[in-house]
């Protein structure tokens, strides 16, 4: 797993890994029962504070993406796929959301939102 963090980030570095685990679970990268780096290793690797890495952990237990078995480690939770893609939806909500709220301050019509989302959507 390749978590990129920034120091210059206005994002906490806490959020940042929780952000990088969750993608990488949502994506696959991290499959089901798969052992997350200890916490020590990941702040040894990342030159950051255990406690900034257990925080980031922590919060992850509590929104149900990992599980913590004390003395083995940190391991991904199965996660109902249903329940992963509303997670998914809900944030291109966010950003559509934002995508109109400039499009109407600028004028642009949503003629062409629409033209330019079906442009980039067929590229990939």
């Amino acid at each position: 797993m390749n978590l990129i963090i920034s120091n210059n980030s206005e994002i906490p570095i806490y959020e940042q890994i929780k952000r990088e685990i969750k993608r990488a679970i949502n994506t696959n990268e991290l499959k089901s029962a798969e052992a997350l780096p200890s916490v020590r290793n990941l702040a040894k690797d990342l030159r950051i504070s255990v406690l900034t890495v257990k925080k980031a952990y922590d919060e992850l237990e509590s929104e149900g993406y990992i599980k913590t078995v004390q003395g083995k480690g940190s391991f991904v939770i199965s996660r109902n796929q249903d329940l992963i893609k509303e997670e998914q939806i809900k944030i291109i909500e966010e950003h559509l959301e934002e995508i109109i709220k400039i499009a109407k301050l600028t004028d642009i019509e949503k003629k062409d939102i629409i033209e330019l989302f079906n442009y980039l959507y067929e590229e990939e």
